[in-house]
């Protein structure tokens, strides 16, 4: 494993956000849900693709708080531009379960 220093971890902008929309994002080459992610009044909402759907339906997402790196410049994925990324670790099966606050957390709070 590589070390960094600290001021490198901290060029990396996590922060956490609700989400407030999800579907089913047509157009993907792999099965992904788009969100739209409340970060709070800094930053506002936010678009982001994520390859989720083995573990979560849009429906169930809508209210729940993820984390998500902010300061990437934005991709494109299909005809959707991705703003954030949304973070997750892999299952044992190699699909992704998303990163998250245990507790309720103002929207837009930064992870250090």
């Amino acid at each position: 494993m590589n070390e960094i220093a600290y001021e490198d971890f901290e060029k990396v902008d996590i922060r956490v956000g609700t989400i407030v929309e999800a579907s089913v994002l047509e157009g993907a080459r792999k099965p992904a849900i788009r969100l739209l992610i409340d970060f709070g009044a800094e930053l506002g909402t936010k678009k982001s693709s994520a390859q989720i759907t083995v573990h979560y339906a849009p429906e169930a997402l809508v209210g729940r708080q993820v984390a998500a790196v902010v300061n990437f410049p934005p991709r494109q994925i299909g005809k959707f531009m991705s703003q954030v990324l949304t973070l997750g670790f892999p299952a044992d099966d190699g699909s992704v379960v998303l990163f998250a606050p245990d507790k309720k957390v103002p929207n837009g709070g930064r992870l250090f």
